[in-house]
């Protein structure tokens, strides 16, 4: 697949501030999505001491979660670390890995946020957008937004909420363990999202994508 880049990368934070502004606007927060036969999940390591960005993408089969495909790509790290930016510093070697690809995924999750942001345009908004295809963020700490306990079953969870807005949903994805936080990223119901979420979810706290991109992207060396 071939990504249109909508803006430049070679930034400051405060230009990269004035684009969530300018493409939170054209987030979908409902169901725009087929059937879904293939999910990916998305992730992010660094390198030599954070200077090479090495981002995967892990195929699977839905609703089997085998990997059918994965891919790798690694770029110099250009933008710097600045919490409610990480997608400047990420979505770029992103796009390399699913350009990458043969087997086109249906749906990404992404590790990290979606609207669950300050601005509404978490990194799981931010390359479902680019990208155009359906997205969710399944992070693994709250950014925004009140901390209430999900009740200790699987699947249970509450609303995440920030001054009044739902933004996303406090999931408990198996008992025990710590919750994750769930959040639209583009084309897609936050129910929805939860649903699909909890069919990737087998005996872990994480999702086999998420558990598949983490290997890929932090792991021993690989291609």
């Amino acid at each position: 697949m071939k990504i249109v880049q909508r803006h430049p990368w070679d930034i400051s934070p405060t230009e990269a501030i004035a684009i969530q502004q300018q493409l939170r606007g054209e987030v979908e927060r409902e169901d725009r999505l087929g059937p879904v036969r293939h999910v990916a999940g998305v992730d992010v390591g660094f390198e030599e001491g954070g200077g090479i960005t090495r981002a995967a993408v892990a195929v699977l089969a839905f609703p089997t979660l085998e990997l059918v495909e994965h891919a790798i790509f690694r770029i110099p790290t250009r933008f710097p670390y600045v919490p409610g930016l990480l997608s400047f510093r990420e979505v770029p070697a992103v796009i390399g890995a699913l350009e990458r690809l043969t087997v086109i995924p249906d749906l990404l999750l992404c590790d990290g946020q979606g609207i669950a942001h300050p601005r509404r345009f978490g990194i799981a908004s931010h390359l479902g957008l680019l990208s155009g295809i359906p997205s969710i963020g399944v992070a693994k700490t709250r950014l925004i937004g009140e901390q209430v306990e999900p009740p200790d079953r699987r699947g249970a969870f509450v609303p995440l909420r920030y001054h009044g807005e739902t933004i996303g949903a406090i999931l408990r994805s198996r008992p025990g363990v710590k919750p994750l936080y769930i959040s639209i990223g583009h084309r897609i119901s936050l129910a929805t999202a939860l649903d699909f979420v909890m069919a990737c979810v087998t005996r872990y706290r994480l999702p086999e994508t998420t558990r598949w991109a983490h290997r890929l992207a932090s792991g021993p060396a690989v291609e």
